[in-house]
C-alpha cells in the first residue's frame, strides 16, 4: 500500500521474509483485485461508487522490488545515526526482533522491538534469540494474560484422529494456514509415518491443496540449512527431509483440486484458509462436513465471527455456495498449537534481554491482555507503559511528549479474508 502511495525507498527483511513476501504480497493482490472486480459488479448494477483495492498485482510486485535481503545478526546501517540488527524470532520461518542503535548529538540510544515472539520447543523452528541489552524494548502481547500450560503431544493425538477417523472410512480434513502452520503438520505427519502410528492403512496420502502452501513449502525446503532448528538440522544430515515422506501430494490446479473429493480412499487434506473464510477449504468442507465418518481438525485461532469458530461453537448446519450443508463430521481442536510465545515465554524474552531496560512498551494485544501483562512487569520490577494510540516519547529521558487518545474500536470486529488467509 505505501508502494501504490508513492514509497520508493528500501524495505530491510531477513532472507527468508524476502522469498515469503514474494509469493504473499501477490496472493493478496489477486484476492484484493478479484474481491474489487466482484463488488464493482454488484456497485454497478445498484448504482454506486467503484470499489479501488488497496494495491494491487504491479504496486505488489514494485515493492517486491524494493526489498533487501539481510542475514541474522549482521548490522546495517540505513541512514546516518542508525544502526539495526535482527535477530531470530522463533516465530515464522524468517521472523526477526530488531535492535535499533540510534545516535544523536552523541548520545546512543538502543530500542528493541520484539515483533511477534515464538513459542518454544516448536518444530522446524529455533527457539526465539535475544539481544544483550536495551534501553528501551517495545515489545508484543498477544498472550500476555494466559498461558499454554504444557505442551500436549501432538504427534498422538493426531495419529489417533487419523486412525479413528480412517477406520470409520472417513477422511481428516485440517484447515490450515498455508504459512508455518502447514509445515509444521507436515512434520508431524512425516513422524507418524515413520514411526508406523496409524496401523490397518498403509500408505495414506496426505494432500496439500493450497497453491500459497505449496510455494511457501518450497520456500521452507530453500531456507533449511539456514532457518531450521538442531533437531530438523539433524534430520537433515541424516538424508531426511523434514516435511517430505511417501504418499504427500501437492494440487495447484482447480482441477487437482476437485480430484482430491472423488477419490473415495481415506486421506488426509491439508487446506487453507486456517480459519475457512476463503479458499479451497471451503470445498472440502462441503464434500466433507455431512458425513460422520469424517473428521475436521482445526489447529490454529480461529476469529470471533469466522466459519471457523462457528463449528467450534457447535453449528449444526452452515451455507457453502448457495447450500445448505449438515454438520455431522467431528469436530477436534489442538488447543494451543500456537506460534505465539505465551506469557511465561514473553517474560523469559523479556529477562533474557540482561539488565531491566529504562521502559517497555506493550502493544500488539488486545486491551485486556495488554493491560494484564503490564501490570504483571510492574509486579517484576520493570518500568512498563501501555501507550495511548499517537502518544509521543522521548528516547532521550523517556518522557511521554503528547499523550495520544484511545484507538478507535469498532463495536463489531470486521475480519479481513487476505489477512486471514495465510497466517495465525
Amino acid at each position: 500500500m505505501l508502494y501504490a502511495h508513492g514509497f520508493r525507498g528500501k524495505i530491510f527483511a531477513t532472507g527468508a521474509t524476502c522469498d515469503l513476501c514474494d509469493i504473499m504480497l501477490r496472493d493478496s493482490a489477486h484476492i484484493q483485485m478479484f474481491e474489487a472486480e466482484w463488488r464493482n459488479r454488484k456497485a454497478k448494477r445498484a448504482g454506486g461508487e467503484p470499489y479501488i483495492p488497496l494495491y494491487n498485482m504491479e504496486d505488489a510486485a514494485g515493492a517486491i522490488s524494493c526489498f533487501v535481503s539481510c542475514r541474522y545478526g549482521e548490522a546495517f546501517s540505513p541512514s546516518d545515526g542508525i544502526q539495526v540488527r535482527f535477530a531470530d524470532a522463533g516465530h515464522l520461518l524468517g521472523s526477526a526482533s530488531i535492535e535499533l542503535q540510534l545516535t544523536e548529538r552523541n548520545v546512543t540510544k538502543t530500542l528493541v522491538f520484539s515483533g511477534d515472539i515464538g513459542n518454544k520447543n516448536q518444530p522446524l523452528l529455533r527457539d526465539p534469540q535475544y539481544f544483550r541489552s536495551a534501553d528501551y524494548v517495545v515489545m508484543e502481547s498477544t498472550y500476555g494474560d494466559r498461558s499454554h500450560g504444557e505442551r500436549p503431544d501432538y504427534v498422538k493425538e493426531l495419529s489417533e484422529i487419523i486412525q479413528t477417523t480412517f477406520d470409520r472410512g472417513g477422511n481428516v480434513v485440517i484447515p490450515s494456514f498455508a504459512v508455518g502452520r502447514t509445515q509444521e503438520l507436515l512434520y508431524f505427519l512425516r513422524q507418524i509415518k515413520a514411526d508406523g502410528l496409524i496401523s490397518g492403512h498403509d500408505g495414506f496420502e496426505v494432500y496439500v491443496d493450497s497453491p500459497l502452501a505449496v510455494e511457501s513449502t518450497e520456500i521452507f525446503q530453500d531456507n533449511r540449512r539456514d532457518y531450521f532448528d538442531q533437531e530438523a538440522l539433524e534430520l537433515l544430515n541424516r538424508g531426511i527431509n523434514p516435511i517430505q515422506f511417501p504418499g504427500l501430494r501437492v494440487s495447484l490446479t482447480s482441477e487437482e483440486s476437485k480430484a482430491i473429493n472423488e477419490d473415495q480412499r481415506c486421506k488426509v487434506i491439508l487446506s487453507a484458509s486456517g480459519m475457512c473464510e476463503a479458499g479451497r477449504i471451503r470445498h472440502h468442507l462441503k464434500h466433507n462436513l455431512w458425513r460422520p465418518e469424517c473428521s475436521i481438525v482445526f489447529v490454529g485461532y480461529q476469529s470471533e465471527g469466522t466459519m471457523g469458530r462457528q463449528l467450534l461453537d457447535g453449528l449444526t448446519s452452515i451455507k457453502l455456495f448457495g447450500e445448505k450443508i449438515a454438520v455431522r463430521a467431528e469436530i477436534c481442536s489442538f488447543k494451543f498449537m500456537s506460534s505465539h510465545a505465551d506469557k511465561n515465554g514473553l517474560i523469559h524474552w523479556l529477562e533474557m534481554q540482561g539488565q531491566k531496560p529504562k521502559k517497555v512498551f506493550i502493544v500488539h494485544g488486545e486491551e485486556t491482555a495488554a493491560l494484564s501483562f503490564c501490570e504483571t512487569l510492574q509486579g517484576l520490577g520493570y518500568t512498563a507503559e501501555v501507550p495511548l494510540f499517537e502518544s509521543e516519547y522521548s528516547l532521550m529521558d523517556g518522557a511521554c511528549l503528547a499523550k495520544g487518545r484511545d484507538f478507535p474500536r469498532d463495536k463489531e470486529k470486521t475480519v479481513s479474508y487476505t489477512h486471514l488467509r495465510a497466517h495465525e
